[in-house]
């Protein structure tokens, strides 16, 4: 059997897991990676996406919209802007979501007209969110960017 290590999954609201897993897949800002016991510290920023962990009881995925995880050789833990168990995602809060960072992008738009950094920040935000819609089958409305 594999080796276990300790995640945990809290967002501003409440803690969503505390378990023994296997592996944590982590939508990173830089790229998804997997951490597994043993793993080199790492601490890296989430992007919109499912963040799958396997352990002993079998798979759970939550859907989380940013934050950061910090890995460690003896566990995991994330810190999530926002996160749902995938289960318990619906359209509306997708839609709710989508909302939001369609506010966002339009502020960096009007407030950063000359800036292309924070515009761009702001529709790979929108753009993650819709491919994040997309891939747990929901429909994200594709804004217009």
């Amino acid at each position: 059997m594999a080796e276990t290590m300790q995640f945990d999954l809290v967002s501003p609201e409440r803690r969503l897991a505390q378990m023994q897993v296997t592996s944590v897949q982590i939508p990173g800002s830089d790229g998804d990676l997997t951490a597994m016991a043993d793993h080199s510290p790492t601490i890296t920023t989430l992007r919109p996406g499912v963040l799958k962990v396997e352990g002993p009881e079998g798979t759970t995925e939550f859907v989380v919209t940013g934050g950061f995880a910090e890995i460690r050789a003896d566990g995991v833990s994330v810190l999530a802007e926002r996160a749902v168990a995938r289960g318990d995602m619906t359209q509306e809060h997708l839609d709710e979501m989508m909302a939001e960072a369609q506010e966002v992008h339009s502020k960096a738009r009007d407030n950063f007209q000359n800036e292309p950094g924070p515009v761009d920040d702001a529709a790979k935000l929108l753009a993650d969110m819709v491919a994040m819609g997309t891939h747990i089958g929901l429909d994200p409305k594709q804004p217009n960017l």
